[in-house]
């Protein structure tokens, strides 16, 4: 049998043009096979990388270096969230992901006189209102603040204005087959979270050369299986979806739960949480009606949780149907879920850099609602509710 997935990207270019379909099919198939872009041009820039950091006062330890903060709307936050515990852990020093829209509105509860900050701010387009006006503010106004921008558009204002500001500013532009025409994000969320990976590594790329091509391996051999279980439980017909996540995975969680409601016009109504997060109230709303999809991480303690919350799941009954995704064996997982997917990762493969992997399920059930809704999935947003590109806003 045809995967679904490449069904899609077989259809003759007329088609694909009247149903919506020429971007986004395309923009999450190609995912693996960017990756190894991103990489290269990450190392083309290792030297300023790691003069941006230097600069910065990442490695100087804990106690003197900067405050980091990882910034954007909507995907592009989420970007950060699943990219916050891995710097966290390479750089022995605070790092928070702040919302672009959250910074705009309350600058000042978030910064204090005498120290000093590092901003890596996430866009595919570098043309987010809220993330071109923090930028322009940030540079013209506080000189403490230190900035990496990560983008898909060279012709950005956002990477203009980095353009302007060389002592304080980088922008590291990705290839531009990864400046999604789709309205949803998907190439561009996996390759700018990779390449923040990479940022993390910066040091030593060469090594972590050898994790992108697994993790390219690994994502070219998931997208099949996850296109299928996308397909499979889309046929349903179910009018909610529920993500559940821990630590990277939360960020996973949150971003499969944008692009379900996204993709699906809200008509699919989505949730996010933790799993021992959802027992304090959320689990109300899984009900027969519901996708429910669980990320589970390969760390014991943290898998104990999530077993203990898929247990209860299915002793309780909730939910329509249930997924998981795991990087490790599925032997305490089958009994639990109607699909269980497992990542082909070499031994002890950390969660830190599973998220572009994982991300993938939720892009594709995000797909499959939507055209189950009778959407166009490139412009799933027919009253023009949400468009690719936020638009402008008031500054005040």
């Amino acid at each position: 049998m045809v995967n679904p997935l490449r069904m899609l990207l077989d259809l003759p270019e007329q088609e694909k043009s009247e149903r919506g379909l020429e971007h986004t099919p395309r923009e999450i198939w190609q995912q693996p096979a960017t990756w190894s872009t991103t990489y290269e041009r990450c190392r083309d820039r290792q030297s300023e990388l790691n003069d941006v950091l230097r600069r910065a006062g990442i490695g100087r330890g804990s106690t003197s270096s900067p405050t980091v903060y990882l910034v954007g709307a909507g995907t592009s936050d989420y970007t950060g969230r699943a990219l916050a515990p891995l710097l966290r852990r390479r750089w022995s020093c605070d790092v928070w992901s702040i919302p672009s829209t959250t910074l705009l509105t309350e600058f000042e509860e978030f910064h204090r006189p005498g120290r000093e900050y590092l901003w890596i701010s996430f866009s595919r387009s570098g043309e987010s209102p809220e993330g071109v006006a923090l930028l322009e503010r940030a540079l013209d106004r506080h000189r403490e603040i230190r900035h990496l921008v990560i983008t898909c558009n060279q012709h950005g204002p956002m990477a203009e204005l980095c353009s302007r500001h060389p002592d304080r500013a980088l922008a590291l532009v990705l290839d531009d087959a990864v400046n999604d025409r789709g309205l949803a994000m998907t190439s561009s969320f996996s390759n700018m979270l990779l390449a923040g990976q990479c940022v993390a590594n910066a040091e030593d790329l060469t090594q972590f050369g050898e994790l992108v091509a697994h993790l390219a391996k690994t994502g070219s051999e998931f997208l099949p299986a996850a296109a299928e279980v996308a397909a499979a439980v889309t046929l349903l017909g179910c009018t909610r979806a529920c993500f559940v996540g821990s630590g990277v995975l939360r960020g996973v969680a949150d971003e499969c739960a944008l692009k379900v409601v996204e993709l699906s016009a809200g008509k699919v109504t989505t949730m996010a949480e933790t799993p021992l997060g959802l027992r304090h109230g959320p689990m109300s709303s899984v009900d027969s009606q519901t996708v429910f999809v669980a990320f589970l991480s390969s760390e014991a303690r943290r898998r104990g949780y999530e077993l203990d919350l898929l247990r209860e799941i299915d002793r309780k009954r909730l939910g329509r149907v249930r997924a998981v995704v795991t990087a490790r064996g599925m032997e305490d997982v089958t009994a639990l879920a109607d699909y269980c997917l497992s990542l082909d990762c070499v031994a002890d493969f950390p969660d830190h850099y599973r998220p572009i992997l994982d991300v993938m399920l939720g892009q594709l059930v995000g797909l499959f609602a939507s055209m189950r809704c009778g959407l166009k999935p490139d412009q799933p947003s027919p009253s023009g509710t949400i468009t690719r590109v936020v638009q402008p806003i008031k500054l005040y």
